[in-house]
């Protein structure tokens, strides 16, 4: 599970990583990655599950899996970072460890991205 000094909650800390963060598509999930000089307090990840991926059960599923998985990656991000995961509706038929695998590609793509800001 993701500890609640790594989840982001704020409704603006969400629309600033996604307009000013690069961005990584993969087939079951979209990655944002923003690095917030202003805010080194540790890295901060967001999810966002919205109601095209399934029921509320469904989608309760998945953002337990995506915690899960995020936490895995956390001490690998800088603590400047700012992530918003965005599940696709393929992420309800998903495995952890698939999860798992495009989440760290998504981070990596967006980190190496030329429109990334770091």
């Amino acid at each position: 599970m993701l500890p609640a000094q790594y989840r982001m909650t704020r409704s603006a800390e969400f629309g600033t990583t996604v307009r000013r963060g690069a961005r990584a598509a993969q087939s079951d999930l979209v990655v944002h990655r923003h690095h917030d000089e202003g805010h080194p307090d540790g890295p901060r990840i967001g999810l966002v599950v919205a109601k095209s991926v399934g029921t509320a059960v469904v989608r309760h599923r998945v953002a337990r899996k995506l915690r899960h998985v995020a936490r895995a990656v956390v001490d690998n991000l800088d603590p400047c970072d700012r992530v918003v995961i965005r599940a696709l509706p393929g992420s309800a038929a998903a495995s952890s460890p698939v999860l798992d695998r495009q989440l760290r590609a998504g981070l990596d793509r967006a980190h190496r991205s030329p429109g990334a800001r770091r």
